[in-house]
């Protein structure tokens, strides 16, 4: 009889444990909706990202503000599943001594990616927002000397 519970409680513990692995992979999976190409032009300049992804649990892109011939920002970003949690990990050329930032996620759904680290000087949250016909909504959001601040850049996927 104790063989058997065992047995059964060996099972019922193989089947959680796959289910959460499901469960914590199918986290990126909710941001497959990022890979491409994404453009905002207005008169100031064109901002790009570009989203690929380099395996199940890891998206690379670039993000870089062009005026004429002048890149004006750029970042490298990663996001990965790490466990349990998607981690969006930005490094902005001349910014932090080059050093990455690290936003952990706070909210993922099939339309809406929600990044938040309290602690950096600004932004403090990252949004991406998926839009109809082809469009990305990017907010950077925070306290920046001590005011609330945010700026929205809408794109197009080419």
């Amino acid at each position: 009889m104790f063989q058997k519970i065992t047995l059964i409680a060996l099972i019922i513990a193989f089947v959680s444990c796959q289910k959460k692995e499901t469960i914590e992979k199918d986290k990126i999976k909710k941001a497959d909706w990022l890979i491409g190409n994404w453009e905002n032009k207005t008169p100031e300049g064109i901002l790009s990202e570009k989203w690929q992804k380099l395996n199940d649990s890891t998206f690379s892109a670039s993000s870089y503000f062009i005026k004429g011939k002048d890149t004006l920002h750029f970042e490298t970003i990663v996001l990965a599943q790490l466990g349990e949690t998607l981690t969006y990990k930005a490094t902005v050329k001349g910014q932090n001594d080059d050093k990455p930032v690290f936003f952990p996620s706070t909210s993922e759904t099939d339309q809406q990616l929600v990044f938040e680290n309290p602690k950096h000087d600004y932004p403090q949250k990252i949004t991406y927002t998926k839009g109809a016909n082809n469009t990305l909504t990017a907010e950077i959001s925070g306290n920046m000397n001590g005011k609330p601040s945010s700026e929205k850049f809408v794109m197009t996927k080419k």
